[in-house]
């Protein structure tokens, strides 16, 4: 019997699928957002708008959004993993035609009622195609050379899509989310030691390039690499977002200044306080326990998500949900390291907690996914 047959006979059906929804996870996601709300209200100095307001009516639209998705049986979304990634692959390229420029750099689209950052779409549409395609090629095959090649362009393609744009960490979140996914399809350790062995050389390159006629990064990419090396260097400059971060973490102590009393933001010290440095808002007004509780949180994603994985009979549910678990994982990862000086800024937002309307729409779309394939795996007969 194919899985089709016996995931028909043993999957709930209509109505009854909501009972089968993580709800767990979705609270959790419920959670995290609301995080976001409070310190939206809190960075607008007490007021829904500009911010709190758009992002409460993009996250209702979105977890309604979520459960939809989750109604699609998980086949489907593989049928049309392939014809996603294309998609997004033409909506990058669009960007490159006509996209709208903002803070140097050409990363959206302008729909009119939502600015489409495309990039956000390809991280989980090129998920969905490697778990489409590990899906269907035999398990024997995944670390010959040949077969390796084939994700390996897939990763490439949009990679250096973004790198254009230029968006150095949402290439990087690429590249070790694909990455990621391979390693959970079991290709050899091999080609992952070749590959670091590689980016280290790559690293070497890179700065070796500095200041020649094939510099291989922007200028201020540089700038944030140095900043990331030593921030006292230029504190009124390339240095002010990482040195001001870390006085409103600092300052936070263990229990914080109090709701809407932080200093760094309400004083207008600390940038883009409603978007890649939110965090720092949190810290600074609620210490140490209220960054660990945020933290938590993502943890307890990041749990249900492997276990609804790693008990999913279907190889193309369980890559699915490892896939974007991991990409989660790296949003926030990258994006904490980041504000507490431990990587460079790369302009990675905090999911769910910062505003923005195409991650938060993106990132619920994906869960929707990973609830897809929770409700439609197989199960014992009834």
């Amino acid at each position: 019997m194919s899985y089709l047959e016996y995931s028909v006979q043993t999957t709930p059906s209509g109505p009854r699928k909501i009972l089968y929804l993580n709800w767990p996870l979705a609270l959790l996601l419920l959670a995290v957002a609301s995080v976001g709300f409070l310190m939206l209200y809190s960075v607008a100095g007490g007021s829904f708008a500009p911010w709190a307001e758009p992002q409460i009516k993009r996250f209702a639209a979105g977890f309604v959004g979520m459960v939809l998705i989750a109604m699609v049986p998980v086949w489907f979304w593989r049928n049309v993993s392939g014809v996603a990634y294309l998609g997004s692959l033409a909506l990058l390229l669009a960007v490159e035609l006509f996209g709208a420029i903002g803070m140097g750099a050409q990363r959206w689209i302008d729909l009119g009622f939502i600015r489409l950052q495309p990039s956000e779409l390809t991280k989980i549409t090129m998920v969905m195609l490697l778990a489409a395609y590990y899906d269907w090629l035999p398990v024997r095959k995944v670390s010959h050379p040949v077969w390796v090649a084939v994700p390996v362009l897939m990763i490439l393609l949009p990679t250096f899509l973004v790198l254009k744009q230029p968006d150095l960490g949402t290439a990087l979140l690429l590249l070790c989310g694909g990455g990621a996914m391979m390693f959970f399809a079991g290709v050899h350790w091999a080609y992952f030691a070749a590959v670091i062995a590689a980016g280290s050389g790559l690293v070497a390159a890179v700065f070796k390039s500095r200041g020649t006629d094939w510099q291989l990064i922007k200028d201020y990419q540089f700038r944030r690499i140095d900043t990331f090396l030593d921030p006292s260097n230029d504190p009124l400059g390339a240095g002010y977002h990482i040195t001001q971060s870390k006085i409103a973490l600092g300052s936070g102590g263990w229990t914080g200044r109090g709701f809407m009393q932080g200093t760094q933001s309400r004083l207008n010290f600390l940038p883009e306080k409603h978007t890649d440095f939110i965090f720092t808002t949190l810290a600074e007004e609620f210490g140490f326990l209220g960054g660990a509780s945020l933290l938590v949180l993502y943890a307890l994603i990041i749990v249900f998500c492997f276990h609804s994985a790693l008990t999913n009979q279907n190889r193309y549910g369980a890559l699915l949900t490892l896939g974007i678990g991991t990409t989660f994982f790296l949003f926030f990862a990258v994006n904490m390291a980041m504000v507490m000086g431990l990587a460079p800024v790369v302009g990675v937002p905090l999911p769910m907690v910062s505003y923005g309307g195409s991650a938060m729409l993106v990132l619920l779309a994906a869960f929707g996914l990973v609830q897809s394939a929770h409700v439609h795996r197989p199960r014992g007969r009834r």
